[in-house]
């Protein structure tokens, strides 16, 4: 990856701004995008120590305009795009009974999969020029449902239809795609998870000690960024739910919710 131009949204904090740090340590050249200024510059701050150059872009890929201008910056910038990681993301914790707000469904899936959709949108000429790398961070919840998670694992399984048909549309382009499916990570974003009441949780139901660490996601996301993956299931169990998923989907559902029962 070295002075490979790498767009990476949701920057600004867990999985994006490890990415970030790891493949600062490899010679990258990094945008680096999320709505919060000061994360974002202190992350860029530690990529450049580690050698690397990193633009900052302030932008909401909720918003189209946005991710247009995002794409612009980084070009004038660099010349090029050569990856555009989308990982910006925003969850939930609420049974979907308990939510008075639609509103806060259609945030998600904003944020969540049309994020996706407006970045990769702007930024696929670059990459056909390049012969570039398009990547998905998604989410165990795009592969299964999740209680609790109703709107988040909707956009993820969105997300998974888009990039997994995108794949097929670009086949011979040299454009890749490699979709990400982490289960539980620390990275400190379900406290800002929306709760029934529209409002963030403030506590982490997940035991974050006891989940894969952040470092350990981002090692395995890099390694299959570099090698062009088709896809990665991170976790064991993940891998076991989709294979029982065909055979025993009743159990895949009853295994999901003792996940989520027990945090981890």
């Amino acid at each position: 990856m070295k002075d490979n131009v790498v767009i990476i949204t949701g920057a600004s904090k867990g999985i994006g701004a490890e990415l970030a740090r790891q493949l600062a340590a490899k010679g990258a050249m990094l945008a680096l995008v999320a709505r919060d200024r000061e994360a974002l510059e202190k992350v860029a701050a530690e990529c450049v120590a580690l050698g690397a150059r990193a633009e900052v872009i302030v932008a909401d890929v909720a918003k189209e305009d946005d991710c247009r201008r995002m794409t612009e910056h980084a070009v004038a910038a660099f010349g090029r795009i050569d990856t555009l990681v989308n990982n910006a993301g925003a969850t939930m914790w609420a049974r979907f009974e308990d939510i008075a707000d639609m509103g806060i469904l259609e945030r998600i899936m904003q944020v969540n999969y049309m994020g996706a959709v407006y970045c990769t949108h702007y930024a696929l000429p670059h990459l056909r020029a390049s012969r570039g790398r398009l990547v998905g961070i998604a989410s165990l919840t795009a592969l299964v449902g999740v209680p609790t998670r109703s709107g988040y694992a909707a956009s993820k399984h969105a997300m998974r239809g888009f990039f997994d048909t995108l794949r097929i549309e670009l086949a011979g382009s040299g454009v890749t795609v490699t979709m990400i499916y982490p289960g539980f990570v620390s990275t400190g974003i379900r406290e800002n998870a929306t709760g029934p009441d529209g409002r963030p949780i403030a506590v982490s139901p997940v035991k974050e000690g006891e989940v894969m660490g952040v470092e350990e996601c981002a090692r395995i996301t890099l390694a299959a960024v570099e090698s062009r993956r088709r896809e990665v299931v991170m976790t064991v169990r993940g891998k076991m739910g989709m294979f029982l998923k065909l055979v025993a989907p009743g159990l895949v559902d009853r295994i999901a919710r003792r996940a989520i029962e027990k945090g981890r």
